[in-house]
């Protein structure tokens, strides 16, 4: 593996770590603040245990997210200079705003929320915990208009002076398409990763018995918040699939293993198997209209498959190359007007030309057989494209239809008297991190070649550094968030396992005795 290679190793393992933390805390955050507020209204103490409680697994989980995302941020500079060089003008500015505005509001406002208790009032507290889920979202705002502004330049122009790309609009860069689509559907995920952490600790309570009050209510709110975020993360995937049909074709037709297009309206791929030596995919099932009318909401609009968007690279590529001709003609002779129009017509098309650099030093005499290899390098891994998303859509399904059950059942007041139930949603634990990996995989692996859509490929983004370097960091990583994923599974479970009145009420320990001017979270439990 190349320097390239195992940067881009070392990268996906610190944001896949880091990924598991970040939905958790986007949907806690608001859980709190919900939990809080129904507090604050009725006064009961069980709702502010709840808050506590649950406060205390955020902060575990926040602490976690924040040691495993600072050192991504690191390797910009470390593994990836010349993309920091080439971009760094526009990709810094939203981290930079990302730092300074949401996680400093964030981190301030969590430290109020643990020690201001018995310092602040009960609206003044309740309006911190608010303010942290409204730092925690506009953290995850910033930083995907940085990761949307990587899948869909807008807002910018490459530079010919500087060899640089540089910010020409910078509300374009804001409100980006990609980037409104990718922060609804990426939060609401989120608050789908909460919810499920809720309802399965709530669960695995009332199968043991224990807090039974605390856990009733836990789930309810859980199965009522989860249920109106799974449904939007399914509507707001929707208009993310129809954001990828306008501006990333290739991703859409590697999702839908389209490799030539069909007569509109195109139908949708149910099952099948993606076979990249044969270029087709086999075994396909397919539903008929719905791949147009979700990617195109027309009956009428062609998409593109893989074969036609390969000829299309092919035709940019030659483009780009004229482009590259007049770079390098402006290094080594007086500057002309007609080279600097020719960048200015071409610029757009510059990036595609770069991909040649994989197999020419000269992409002007570039032989038809690498121009080949380069346009069919736009196509990414199919399969893993394919499934992660088949997975990932079927997952969000299953969170529908677990979280509308757990509705009617708590509308019921039944939880307990549905066991089978209570197992089925202790077990589902795990899935909304599956779910949230395979989306992350989705969308950074399918935009491959490019670290900047159509503008870098990504084997020419990396540091120029020694190979075994990169080898000592991404083993000493491995390592490092290892430790700190066990040392976050240990707390959860030391703290869930202690419960809700242990992990706050720690004087009254030896007595169980309720705190003064409260009742005792094991007596409202028990009636």
């Amino acid at each position: 593996m190349d320097v390239a290679e195992l940067s881009r190793l070392q990268f996906a393992l610190t944001a896949l770590y880091h990924f598991l933390f970040v939905p958790l805390t986007l949907g806690l955050s608001v859980l709190l603040a919900i939990m809080e507020s129904v507090y604050v209204m009725t006064g009961l103490r069980v709702w502010r245990d709840m808050t506590i409680f649950w406060g205390i697994l955020f902060g575990i989980n926040f602490a976690m997210g924040v040691a495993t995302g600072i050192t991504m941020e690191f390797q910009f500079g470390t593994n990836w200079s010349y993309y920091s060089q080439y971009v760094g003008d526009v990709f810094g500015a939203p981290l930079a705003i990302e730092g300074l505005m949401a996680f400093f509001l964030e981190a301030t406002f969590i430290g109020l929320f643990f020690f201001g208790w018995d310092r602040l009032s009960k609206p003044g507290h309740l309006a911190v915990t608010w303010c942290v889920a409204l730092g925690s979202n506009f953290s995850a705002l910033w930083i995907l208009v940085a990761n949307a502004w990587m899948q869909n330049p807008v807002g910018s122009r490459f530079n010919p002076d500087t060899i640089r790309m540089e910010v020409t609009d910078f509300m374009a860069v804001l409100f980006n398409p990609v980037a409104q689509s990718k922060f609804v559907h990426t939060v609401a995920a989120g608050y789908v990763t909460g919810a499920i952490f809720v309802l399965a600790i709530g669960a695995w309570y009332l199968l043991k018995g224990r807090h039974r009050a605390f856990a009733r209510r836990s789930m309810t709110v859980a199965a009522s918040f989860g249920l109106a975020s799974a449904l939007s993360v399914v509507v707001l995937g929707d208009e993310s699939g129809y954001v990828t049909t306008e501006n990333q074709k290739v991703k859409l037709a590697a999702m839908e293993g389209l490799w030539r297009a069909e007569p509109p309206p195109a139908a949708f791929t149910i099952f099948g198997i993606p076979d990249p030596e044969r270029r087709e995919t086999r075994y396909a099932i397919q539903a008929p209209w719905m791949l147009g009318l979700i990617a195109t909401r027309s009956l009428t609009t062609v998409i593109p498959g893989i074969y036609e968007l390969v000829d299309a690279a092919k035709t940019r590529i030659g483009r780009g190359v004229e482009a590259y001709g007049a770079m390098r003609s402006l290094t080594s002779a007086e500057p002309s007007s007609d080279m600097r129009k020719t960048i200015e017509e071409r610029q757009g098309d510059l990036g595609y030309a770069l991909l040649l650099r994989r197999y020419t030093d000269e992409p002007a005499k570039a032989t038809p057989e690498q121009i080949e290899r380069a346009a069919w390098d736009t196509i990414p891994n199919v399969p893993v494209i394919f499934w992660s998303f088949r997975v990932m859509v079927a997952l969000g399904f299953y969170f529908i239809a677990l979280f509308a059950v757990m509705f009617y059942v708590s509308s019921r007041r039944a939880f307990e008297r549905r066991r089978w139930l209570l197992r089925l949603a202790f077990w589902s634990l795990p899935l909304p991190w599956i779910a949230a990996e395979l989306g992350w995989i989705v969308a950074e692996y399918g935009r491959q070649p490019w670290i900047i859509e159509g503008v870098l490929p990504t084997f020419l983004a990396a540091s120029p550094i020694p190979a075994a370097n990169v080898w000592l960091s991404l083993v000493g990583f491995f390592i490092f968030y290892s430790a700190l994923l066990v040392v976050d599974l240990f707390l959860m479970a030391k703290y869930v396992r202690l419960g809700p009145a242990e992990t706050w009420e720690i004087p009254d320990l030896a007595t169980r005795q309720a705190p003064p001017g409260g009742v005792a979270l094991d007596d409202v439990a028990h009636g």
